[in-house]
């Protein structure tokens, strides 16, 4: 669509570890991807907009996402309210776009008059929003998708509307991990991740290699406890820090 304009805030990712660090994108595992659908105030009583579905370019190939679909009145999302229009785990590597599909039931209401509103190029291939940054196994991204109504809606000369829509997408924020291993694995201890301002939360490692991750941590300052199977003790790590786009990896823990 030649009239598309599209405005992005990039996320710089850096990798930390708490002690190495590393540079390399982890394409094996998955990242986690939120967006949320808001809008700028519109002189209108009612702007629809058919969501259809969604695409993301992963590492050059397309990833359909689980789009919550349906017709959005944009107005309903103005003055810091938003609604979440995908929520899933994603490859992670390295993004590049995200296709936004509409159908053809968009429409606009001005008093008790609805006009049509017509987007040939997003229907076939929907609106391409480029991002170039890197998704890291176990951290969770979080963008908004700013859809201005007000920008986005043409008069034409014999009294219609067109839409030609105007985004801008950026990001909320991002949450960090912990990553490690535990050895032996027979020890199958329960891991938590325990913060005094925080939620809580559990998890199990890996029965075979004894590998474990907490994925979407808030920042924050953590202990990590562990409570194996009988005979092993129980042990915590304390003061491990979780940085927002970072994963933490941990010395590997021996049970004895």
């Amino acid at each position: 669509m030649k009239n598309l304009i599209i405005s992005f805030l990039f996320l710089a990712v850096a990798l930390f570890s708490c002690n190495k660090d590393s540079l390399t994108v982890d394409n094996n595992g998955t990242a986690r991807m939120t967006f949320r659908l808001t809008d700028a105030p519109g002189a209108y009583d009612k702007v629809n907009i058919d969501i259809i579905g969604a695409q993301a370019i992963i590492n050059d190939s397309i990833v359909n996402l689980n789009i919550n679909a349906g017709i959005y009145n944009l107005l309903d999302f103005v003055n810091g309210k938003d609604t979440v229009i995908v929520d899933q785990e994603i490859p992670a590597g390295k993004l590049s776009q995200i296709r936004l599909i509409l159908g053809e039931n968009n429409s606009l209401l001005i008093g008790t008059e609805t006009f049509d509103l017509k987007t040939p190029s997003a229907q076939q291939s929907g609106l391409k929003l480029n991002v170039h940054a890197d998704f890291l196994q176990g951290i969770a991204y979080e963008y908004t998708i700013d859809f201005d109504a007000a920008r986005s809606i043409v008069k034409t000369g014999n009294g219609m509307f067109i839409l030609k829509p105007v985004l801008k997408v950026f990001t909320n924020g991002v949450s960090g991990a912990i990553k490690g291993v535990i050895s032996p694995a027979k020890a199958r201890p329960v891991i938590y991740a325990i913060s005094e301002l925080l939620d809580s939360v559990s998890t199990s490692p890996d029965t075979i290699s004894g590998n474990f991750m907490f994925k979407g941590l808030a920042e924050g300052i953590y202990k990590i406890k562990f409570v194996p199977l009988s005979p092993f003790s129980d042990t915590t790590l304390l003061n491990i820090s979780v940085k927002s786009s970072v994963v933490t990896t941990l010395d590997t823990l021996k049970f004895k």
